[in-house]
């Protein structure tokens, strides 16, 4: 049997550029998750914060910073950070907790003020950091990444650019129907091709922004949930966040040189469609038995890799899939639903919490125009710095 944990309350703050502290995105995303449940913050008995690293001390210790600003009322707290993968890990947290048996009712929390332009490494020069030198000695920022990722698609798989743009267009259109997007507009191909480059092949339009938001989950035991009154509600049934099997995950180099005495075969299939797998085994379900996913499309070329690294088609099938209209509304496994980074940007300690926010919609059948008929079962994926990323599952 597998071990579930109810979401009994989702609330977002809208993502944009608003210029204000990430506490107070924080802290709407968590009275409006609040409310959704029906529960007062005193009803909490732990609190997860995910940790943003643009935020100063507090967003280090972003447990007891959402838990002061709610106001002092002897909650738990815990805060952990894993880059990109900090909602999850958040979430993943809380639900220990839970299913510990050592509270009913968790407050999962993550905000982001992200600055404008590129992310850059935070701390200053830390040359035994392979994030600083990527950007210090190979000049490649994360849009450079993107940029070579999408050639080595066009190389070895045959996408074009035209199938890129279409995961813009997709996913624009959803979020155009999203009151908690930044961008609400609906885009064509041909805008797409007429953004400006900014890593070959990839153009404007074909990378996430950054913003700021914030977005919240209460969870809470199956058990106290129909206590509550909800007879059948979401409910999480796995959290994957595994790390990769190769033993040279980083760069050979002094103080974070991989221990070869530890290393394993490498596995059949990349670290991406391992965390998918992982999330697949424990929740006794398959990629067959999905309603749609919510991936991190930090690239238009990258949203066509998580298809084929969740098994929603075999290796080199992703563009097949998106030209077949199959990830789209209607389709036999949308993607994206909410508009996705494409039409939110990064916040990064929200964003996978955000995910599951709407999964939790999709399945309550609380999504409006952009609700999924007959919805079930839904998945999350992201990839962080490092070895951290992670795979949600959620039915109803």
């Amino acid at each position: 049997m597998t071990a579930e944990v109810a979401v009994l309350g989702a609330g977002m703050h809208p993502w944009g550029k608003w210029g204000r502290a990430f506490v107070e995105y924080g802290v709407a995303a968590a009275r409006a998750a609040l409310a959704d449940a029906g529960l007062d913050w005193r009803d909490v008995g732990a609190v997860v914060g995910a940790d943003t690293v643009r935020g100063g001390y507090p967003g280090y210790v972003a447990g007891a910073t959402f838990a002061k600003a709610l106001g002092w009322q002897g909650a738990r707290v815990t805060s952990v950070y894993a880059a990109c993968a900090s909602g999850a890990q958040a979430i993943d947290a809380a639900r220990a907790r839970i299913l510990a048996g050592l509270t009913d009712v968790a407050l999962v929390v993550g905000a982001d003020a992200a600055p404008k332009g590129f992310f850059r490494p935070a701390g200053g020069d830390r040359p035994d950091d392979p994030d600083w030198l990527r950007f210090r000695v190979l000049g490649a920022t994360n849009p450079t990444y993107f940029g070579l990722y999408a050639r080595r698609r066009m190389a070895v798989h045959g996408d074009t650019p035209e199938d890129f743009a279409q995961v813009k267009v997709k996913n624009a259109a959803m979020g155009a129907l999203n009151p908690y997007a930044r961008y609400r507009k609906r885009v064509t191909a041909e805008e797409v091709a007429a953004s400006a480059v900014v890593a070959d092949p990839l153009r404007l339009l074909d990378i996430c922004a950054t913003s700021d938001g914030g977005a919240a989950l209460v969870l809470s035991s199956v058990e106290f949930a129909r206590r509550h009154g909800a007879a059948k509600p979401v409910r999480i049934r796995a959290v994957s966040t595994v790390t990769p099997r190769y033993p040279s995950t980083v760069l050979d180099l002094p103080d974070i040189a991989t221990d070869s005495a530890v290393a394993v075969d490498p596995p059949d299939e990349p670290f991406r469609a391992s965390l998918a797998r992982a999330a697949y085994e424990e929740a006794g379900i398959g990629p067959e038995d999905l309603s749609l996913a919510e991936v991190y499309d930090l690239s238009t070329a990258l949203e066509l890799q998580w298809y084929e690294d969740l098994g929603l088609c075999g290796g080199g099938e992703g563009a097949k899939l998106l030209r077949e209209g199959a990830t789209a509304p209607g389709g036999r496994i949308p993607v994206n639903t909410s508009g996705g980074l494409a039409s939110f940007g990064e916040a990064v300690p929200a964003q996978a919490i955000a995910q599951v926010c709407e999964l939790t919609w999709q399945l309550r059948g609380q999504a409006g125009e952009r609700q999924i008929p007959h919805a079930r079962v839904g998945v999350t994926a992201n990839q962080g710095l490092f070895g951290h990323g992670s795979a949600v599952i959620a039915v109803r």
